[in-house]
């Protein structure tokens, strides 16, 4: 337990941890550049990146049940950092849908965030992670007050739950729900845990 606290403690566990999350960038740039990513590579981009952005979302939102139930309270140093990058993948994921899909047309964009609702629910969702990623350095912590930052902040339960809608309405199409029901598992477990905490400090 020790040498897992020192670990995560070290001052390379950040940078470490910071490249990780950078290793699907770096897979998915390779794979266009190879021609590795299928028939349809703006397809595979555009969802792999979407993707990216759900799985780094559960995983900030699994640090604080792993910290309470493995007792490892290094843990909440990733936090910010996952939520941040949770983010990034989201807005990489709008830009690749944006730039291969519409060519940048903004007129086109609008009307097909509308018409689609599977794509109005991840736009409604990137837009709600837009003040949280804004206000995730420690200026805007003090500048907020605790209290307000961390009411801004439970907006996450609302993004997971638009983003496995967004997920979900979108395989709908092909009929394929094995990783969305995967995903809502995931979420609604963590949330899960999270209700059952509250409920049992009232």
């Amino acid at each position: 337990m020790g040498r897992i606290h020192a670990i995560g403690l070290h001052p390379a566990a950040k940078p470490m941890v910071f490249a990780l999350c950078l290793l699907p960038l770096a897979y998915l740039i390779w794979g266009a550049a190879a021609g590795q990513l299928g028939a349809n590579p703006a397809e595979a981009l555009i969802r792999q990146l979407g993707e990216w952005a759900l799985r780094a979302l559960c995983l900030t939102l699994a640090i604080t049940p792993l910290r309470s139930i493995l007792n490892w309270p290094f843990l909440a140093r990733f936090r910010r950092m996952l939520g941040l990058f949770t983010f990034f993948y989201a807005s990489l994921h709008l830009l690749a849908y944006g730039w291969l899909d519409m060519g940048l047309e903004l007129t086109d964009i609008g009307r097909d965030i509308l018409k689609r609702p599977f794509i109005l629910m991840g736009f409604a969702a990137w837009l709600l992670l837009l003040p949280l990623a804004a206000t995730s350095f420690n200026r805007a912590i003090k500048a907020l007050g605790a209290k307000t930052w961390q009411k801004l902040h439970k907006l996450v339960y609302l993004i997971a739950g638009i983003g496995l809608l967004h997920f979900f309405w979108m395989r709908a199409g092909k009929q394929n729900f094995g990783e969305p029901l995967l995903y809502l598992a995931l979420i609604a477990a963590l949330l899960g845990w999270r209700l059952m905490k509250a409920l049992r400090a009232s």
